[in-house]
């Protein structure tokens, strides 16, 4: 194709052996610029490199059915959020990167905060898929979770989680009932974030250093570790993301967690308000990217009712678009009947995410 096209643009200058030295040299060099645009265009336009801080072998499958539908080569860097950050902040204009993907979208707000991301994530077909409040133009959350309450049913009554609310967490009758993870988690940053964006820095302040007082433990471990910490005795109440007690369900993670996971029962904070605190998985676009309209393509193909049911069915999230079911694990364990924060903007996440690990770290949170 491209020697056809270079046959079409000698015809149209005309070149032959019996024209002049300067105007051939001068053609020679149009057509050498021309050539230099095709083989760059060529050599790019199927393409699209992903600094991808998610690890889930089903994402791979799912980049590989869009490569099929396109004829898109989809590039995988595959590594650590914090590793794949600093790269991307420290190669700058020389970065390879389009879409940098991770979960959590206090991540994705922390790189637009460093300047490192661009606009363009601004389609119809972006805009009618995700609310506006789950998305900038610059990152786009492509599947949900929810960070919500496990507790016991043998040691928690109906009556101790009526009406109970994230500020709850904090009421001294739960006092060395609590366990929750570091101070340094990324889910447990973004929490204390909206929670700073809907009550103020001073009262989330006091309300760490509740948590805190009332932590069964110093703060250990995974999401996981938390659910079997509540399944063992070690405590009453957890709080951890939504796919993780169905991916322990699943036996994906051995028969151990899959036991644990059904000695607890999940329960949705806030319902009473604005609404259980939401979160996504997010793919932002990177600023300089090189194959900028092949990542716009992809984001869009994650929106699809293909792409949201591989997501559903193989990493337990709630999908982001409607018309799209979670998994039977999810439905049947958790339930779809309730009310998600659609008010809070998740771009406040990374926003408030200093004044967060400030609250948590004043409260002893570690």
């Amino acid at each position: 194709m491209i020697i056809v096209i270079i046959l079409n643009i000698l015809n149209i200058l005309n070149i032959n052996e019996c024209g002049e030295k300067e105007e051939d040299m001068k053609n020679i060099t149009i057509i050498s610029v021309f050539v230099s645009l095709i083989l760059s265009t060529f050599a790019t336009a199927n393409e699209v490199n992903i600094f991808n801080a998610r690890h889930y072998k089903a994402d791979a499958e799912l980049y590989g059915k869009f490569t099929a539908k396109t004829g898109i080569k989809v590039n995988l860097i595959n590594g650590k959020s914090g590793a794949l950050e600093k790269r991307i902040i420290e190669e700058g204009a020389d970065s390879s990167a389009d879409l940098y993907i991770t979960a959590d979208a206090g991540r994705c707000g922390a790189m637009d905060a460093k300047g490192t991301l661009q606009g363009g994530l601004s389609s119809a077909a972006i805009k009618s898929a995700v609310p506006k409040n789950f998305r900038t133009s610059k990152w786009v959350g492509i599947a949900k979770r929810a960070r919500i309450i496990y507790y016991s049913p043998e040691r928690v009554t109906g009556a101790e989680l009526s009406g109970m609310t994230y500020e709850g967490l904090a009421d001294p009758k739960w006092k060395g009932r609590l366990v929750i993870r570091k101070s340094s988690n990324i889910y447990n940053k973004s929490l204390v974030a909206s929670l700073i964006k809907n009550n103020g820095k001073k009262a989330t302040a006091a309300w760490a250093e509740g948590v805190v007082a009332n932590m069964a433990r110093a703060p250990k471990g995974n999401d996981r570790a938390q659910i079997m910490a509540v399944a063992a005795g070690e405590a009453d109440i957890a709080v951890a993301n939504t796919y993780y007690l169905a991916l322990m369900l699943s036996g994906k993670k051995g028969s151990e967690q899959q036991e644990a996971a059904k000695k607890v029962k999940a329960f949705f904070p806030n319902q009473d308000g604005r609404g259980t605190h939401m979160n996504v998985s997010c793919a932002a676009l990177v600023k300089g990217a090189p194959n900028k309209k092949n990542a716009i393509a992809l984001v869009e193909y994650l929106l699809t009712p293909e792409a949201q049911e591989h997501f559903t069915n193989n990493t337990f999230e709630f999908p982001m678009i409607n018309g799209v079911s979670p998994s039977p694990l999810v439905v049947n364990n958790l339930g779809l009947d309730f009310k998600q924060d659609m008010n809070t903007k998740l771009s406040s996440y990374g926003k408030n995410q200093a004044a967060a690990v400030e609250v948590m770290t004043a409260a002893g949170w570690k």
